[in-house]
């Protein structure tokens, strides 16, 4: 009942670009945070970038800051996140989640209640 389907991955060159998609449904999407996350082969899954749920705030881990953009069409139930200016480490799968709030007021983790989809895969490579 609850989904999120990512989607916009794909083969791109260092330098490149690509926006990715993520389609919510069974659950009120606009009442949550919502974030990406990103898991590279051999790697622990990381946060990439969250948005609030009212469009006030984003967030961006500093290996991504200043390349990519998070957003959300509430009206739409739908995540995006644009990444430009690829590089080969951006390389991995791509996950659209619910995004839970550390109590730092800043940073961002999975709880066990949040909700996250199959992911898309992102390949940076000449």
């Amino acid at each position: 009942q609850v989904q999120l389907v990512e989607s916009g991955g794909g083969l791109v060159q260092p330098g490149g670009s690509l926006r990715l998609s993520c389609a919510a449904s069974g659950f009120t999407f606009s009442s949550f945070n919502m974030g990406w996350f990103r898991q590279a082969p051999g790697k622990e899954r990381e946060f990439v970038a969250a948005i609030t749920w009212n469009r006030s705030y984003t967030y961006y881990a500093d290996s991504v800051k200043g390349r990519f953009t998070i957003s959300r069409d509430n009206a739409k139930n739908t995540l995006y996140l644009q990444m430009n200016t690829l590089k080969a480490e951006d390389t991995a799968d791509y996950y659209c989640a619910t995004a839970t709030r550390g109590r730092d007021g800043s940073s961002w983790y999975l709880a066990n209640d949040d909700v996250w989809g199959q992911g898309t895969q992102v390949t940076v490579s000449s």
